[in-house]
């Protein structure tokens, strides 16, 4: 199955994915609250960088960003995470600022962790980015994926829901990825504090399905929420399949299946559908959850990584669900896994009970 998809070879491309979305600065308060901390740690995060950054520190494959920061202080200091992070940070697009960021700005969210019964809780301050002002026209995405090259693009549904020119510049870059060659990933994440006053989440679908147009690999399926439904497996196929039947360009659909027990325990799986057959990962029950925020990033990156591997469907989503499991015993939105510990766990030689 893995032949499904046709990737550039690898020594015609500088990169083996290139990301497309906003980077921001993210405030962990730890154990504490966020209105009751007097001290934060700081990661860099955002749902479409934090795949590109999973392939490139837990994958070990090349990967690089293309986002835009207010080039400040607080940017440089996201750009010095990226390069923490091993990705490579020469598309980024930097706009000038004032002193106090009038008409330009860094994203910053405030994330706690949760625990037991207190579910996580985020608080983001992301209004008028510098990402979120990007338009078509200004990136250079013939040189991209023609020129400098890359095998796989990926982008999602929280860029694209940054404002009416993001999804805009999702398309764009969705296009000429497809005419390229390069084969595209998108991710139907919905953030409602995105499309509050926007048309919520009928508006967000519309946008979507214009998306989905260009896109071989869709990880999520629209209208199905997998921490309701658990490990329904069938649900997700007939979701799928919907949306299959509408899209005839979509190869391939991946998700996560987790029944959220607390905030700090779940069980996790995952499925994939291709084609009218369902493939589905061993299921890992009662996990304890160190932080939640980016398994589902993680998630995609160990089905990506499966897919650029050429391995079979089978074995990505086995990747992929082991990927996000190790992902939170992880502090911050990337992983710490390392390839060798995803792949052990997804081969099943742990407990598939991670304590």
């Amino acid at each position: 199955m893995a032949d499904q998809l046709t990737l550039k070879p690898e020594s015609e491309c500088t990169w083996d994915i290139v990301s497309l979305g906003e980077v921001m600065l993210r405030f962990d308060p730890g154990d504490d609250r966020i209105h009751t901390a007097r001290n934060f740690r700081v990661w860099e995060g955002g749902g479409e960088y934090n795949v590109g950054r999973n392939i490139a520190k837990c994958f070990r494959h090349r990967a690089a960003i293309v986002t835009a920061l207010a080039d400040n202080q607080i940017g440089r200091l996201v750009e010095d995470l990226i390069h923490q992070g091993g990705v490579d940070s020469s598309q980024i697009l930097w706009r000038e600022t004032d002193g106090i960021s009038r008409e330009v700005r860094n994203g910053m969210y405030f994330m706690e962790r949760g625990y037991g019964s207190r579910p996580p809780t985020g608080c983001s301050d992301r209004g008028n980015t510098a990402v979120s002002q990007l338009k078509t026209g200004v990136i250079d995405w013939k040189s991209i994926f023609n020129e400098t090259g890359t095998r796989w693009f990926h982008t999602g549904g929280i860029f694209a829901g940054l404002s009416k020119t993001t999804a805009e510049v999702a398309a764009e870059a969705m296009r000429a990825a497809k005419e390229s060659g390069t084969v595209v990933s998108y991710d139907l994440n919905y953030r409602e504090s995105l499309w509050a006053g926007r048309g919520g989440r009928t508006a967000a679908n519309r946008v979507n399905r214009e998306l989905l147009e260009y896109a071989d690999v869709v990880f999520g399926v629209e209208k199905f929420d997998a921490s309701v439904s658990g490990y329904s497996d069938e649900v997700f196929a007939k979701a799928a399949s919907a949306i299959a039947s509408r899209h005839s360009n979509i190869q391939v659909m991946a998700t996560t299946l987790r029944d959220v027990h607390s905030a700090s325990r779940h069980s996790l799986g995952g499925a994939c559908f291709a084609h009218g057959e369902t493939f589905t990962s061993n299921n890992y029950d009662d996990v304890d959850v160190l932080d939640r925020v980016g398994s589902g990033d993680a998630f995609a990156a160990g089905f990506i990584y499966g897919m650029i591997s050429g391995t079979t469907l089978q074995t990505a989503i086995d990747l992929a669900a082991a990927s996000a499991v190790l992902s939170m015993a992880s502090l911050g939105d990337g992983s710490s896994a390392t390839l060798a510990e995803i792949k052990s766990l997804a081969s099943g030689s742990v407990n598939k009970t991670v304590r």
